[in-house]
């Protein structure tokens, strides 16, 4: 798990909901979360679009095993990862967007550059 941040949840809840929130973000491309979250999806979605890169059947395997939908790893083999083969990292923003209204907690979107 990159970082150290908990997100008031155990590991396993952790884990699920950040597989979950990627897995989300690369079908749709956008996401609006607050900004703890997106800078934990933020690694894990590149790391996603680089093993897309690799282009191997053990590469699409290691993506399966993160990524909860197969449409979803179709998708960034075949689709996402072609469009950054010249590009060496950098594939998502995280921009910033306000304060949301019923908890106060600080909103960002992340998006694919």
């Amino acid at each position: 798990m990159p970082g150290t941040r908990k997100l008031g949840k155990t590991s396993a809840q952790r884990k699920a909901m950040l597989r979950q929130q990627v897995t989300d973000f690369l079908d749709l491309g956008r996401m609006e979360t607050t900004v703890t979250r997106a800078k934990e999806i933020a690694p894990m979605a590149e790391k996603m679009i680089t093993l897309g890169k690799a282009k191997d059947l053990a590469s699409y395997r290691q993506a399966l095993a993160f990524i909860t939908r197969e449409d979803v790893a179709k998708k960034v083999f075949d689709e996402i990862a072609p469009k950054y083969a010249d590009r060496n990292g950098g594939y998502t923003r995280v921009t910033r967007t306000g304060i949301r209204r019923g908890d106060a907690a600080e909103t960002a979107v992340i998006e694919l550059v």
